[in-house]
């Protein structure tokens, strides 16, 4: 079953706190935005930044829990900073419950926090959104904005290389998964420039 922007609209709505939802919309907002300009599914990406924290705000014991009888738990890191969690758990849940079965869709809700090596377009630009949507407001994030626009794969390697000095500049842990996400995409920009360069 595909998912639907009228059905997401209204989960997102029953289960999201007011502040989370307003959060949600701009996400959704900001992937359309960026997928037309990309020349990408608008409603497959509206529907992805609609769906990505549908699970963002259950406990996060039960977070655990889920993910772990999900099967979900792929990494010691997962357990110990379940923050992670929410976007791989929302994933399952609209794939086994809701009968979701669009899996470009899914998987940007699922990696829409850590990322992961070979991102897809879509996957990138959920990424990315969640970070840079309207009401996001540090500093240079409208170099990101740019930047993304201007080429989604950079743009999201940028987003990344941000979200890693955010991390680093708190002494927060780095996922490897996210570690392993910047490295793949610096690659593949560097494919891209020498093959743009021969």
């Amino acid at each position: 079953m595909e998912l639907r922007v009228e059905e997401v609209l209204n989960l997102a709505a029953r289960f999201l706190s007011e502040e989370r939802f307003k959060h949600t919309l701009g996400v959704a907002e900001c992937a359309e935005k960026m997928a037309k300009h990309h020349g990408l599914d608008p409603l497959k990406a509206r529907c992805a930044g609609l769906a990505h924290d549908l699970a963002k705000e259950i406990p996060i014991k039960d977070q655990v829990s889920l993910a772990r009888h999900w099967n979900l738990l792929h990494y010691p890191e997962d357990e110990q900073h379940p923050a992670v969690l929410h976007g791989p758990l929302a994933a399952y849940w609209l794939e086994h419950y809701y009968k979701v079965d669009d899996t470009e869709v899914l998987a940007a809700i699922a990696n829409h926090t850590l990322g992961r090596p070979g991102m897809s377009p879509l996957e990138m630009l959920i990424y990315s959104a969640d970070l840079t949507e309207p009401s996001r407001d540090f500093p240079k994030v409208d170099i990101l904005r740019q930047s993304l626009y201007d080429d989604l794969e950079k743009g999201t390697l940028d987003c990344v290389e941000r979200t890693l000095l955010y991390l680093k500049q708190r002494n927060n842990p780095i996922h490897p998964v996210t570690q392993l996400t910047y490295e793949d995409l610096q690659r593949r920009q560097n494919v891209g420039t020498g093959s743009k360069n021969a």
